[in-house]
């Protein structure tokens, strides 16, 4: 029996990756709702299902049987394709992620750049969620969002490129295996540092508190996805905790090994995922435990500090580069 063409390989592959994906992070909302409680002294859902392992599954089939409302004076064309416009870069950048050794879509050579450039991209559908709202609101909100993520995403960029340049590449599973002696996050002080610098950044870049100001309750009610309902909410939702589930497998894999963890090799995916969720419920952590601070605030701590003390950073890096190659490290 001949093998399976290469094609036909990957498309078994992205479906089986992408349908994982889909459960994990239908799942992972109901991970932050009983943190969050636990945090609160709640007990957060417990109705649907044993302990309320269901409730996932019954807000999918609440949504589905909601009326999909489409306000008068939108732009109909652009306020329908806004989600899935968003939704379709929140997925995409899982397709550079090796999720094992040979387990994965594409294990690019500039897998790093390719998810960061294509996780920026979101700020398309945003845009056009907010401008085809043809809502005030709406608009405030992803003009704020644009700012923001622009904003952060530089920070980000410098934060990652630690991890980069200690490996010597950008490919992500040459960066895990570089790891395999000494996980980068605990590499001496410039380690910490970048890790450090890869939540606060990724934290304001995924708009979450205490950077939402493209939200804000108290005064943008829901923001760009105000006018939406039934199906397109929950694309836009879904593609929210894609994206943020995305730069927890980044964070995991660019700081805490990857798949490296005690136990047969057939382990790796699962160490893989648990350390992605540890990044996600720091991410967690720190929105249920600050309140949310000004937009001057916010681009002040951008541009004033994160951006320059990324940047010695990295020059930082660069010197103990030379420096351990100079002496034969």
């Amino acid at each position: 029996m001949s093998p399976l063409p290469p094609v036909v390989v990957m498309l078994i592959t992205s479906v089986v990756i992408f349908g994982a994906l889909v459960g994990i992070i239908a799942y992972v909302t109901l991970l932050e709702r009983k943190f969050a409680a636990r945090m609160q002294s709640r007990i957060g859902p417990y109705r649907v299902g044993p302990h309320g392992l269901l409730q996932p599954i019954a807000d999918g089939l609440k949504l589905m049987m909601k009326e999909h409302l489409v306000p008068d004076a939108a732009d109909k064309g652009v306020f329908n394709l806004a989600p899935t416009v968003f939704l379709v870069p929140c997925f995409l950048i899982f397709a550079s992620m090796p999720f094992a050794p040979g387990l994965g879509i594409a294990d690019l050579n500039i897998g790093v750049l390719f998810f960061l450039a294509v996780s920026s991209m979101e700020i398309v559908g945003l845009f056009m969620a907010g401008w085809g709202s043809n809502n005030k609101y709406a608009l405030i909100s992803v003009m704020r969002a644009v700012n923001q993520i622009i904003s952060y995403d530089l920070p980000l960029l410098m934060a990652a490129l630690v991890p980069v340049m200690l490996a010597g590449s950008l490919k992500l599973s040459e960066i895990a295996a570089a790891q395999s002696g000494l996980w980068f996050i605990a590499y001496p002080v410039i380690g910490q540092l970048a890790f450090v610098a890869f939540i606060v950044a990724g934290v304001a870049a995924e708009n979450r508190t205490p950077f939402d100001i493209l939200e804000a309750e108290s005064e943008l009610i829901a923001g760009f996805r105000v006018e939406y309902s039934g199906m397109q909410f929950a694309f836009i939702q879904l593609g929210e905790y894609a994206h943020v589930m995305g730069t927890s497998f980044l964070g995991a894999a660019l700081f805490l090994g990857a798949w490296a963890g005690p136990g047969p090799v057939w382990l790796g995916p699962l160490w893989f995922l648990l350390k992605a969720l540890l990044v996600f419920l720091l991410f967690t952590w720190v929105r249920w435990s600050f309140l949310r601070i000004k937009v001057d605030q916010i681009l002040s701590i951008s541009w004033k500090l994160m951006l320059p003390l990324t940047l010695i950073l990295l020059l930082a890096t660069a010197v103990v580069i030379v420096m351990r190659s100079g002496a034969g490290v």
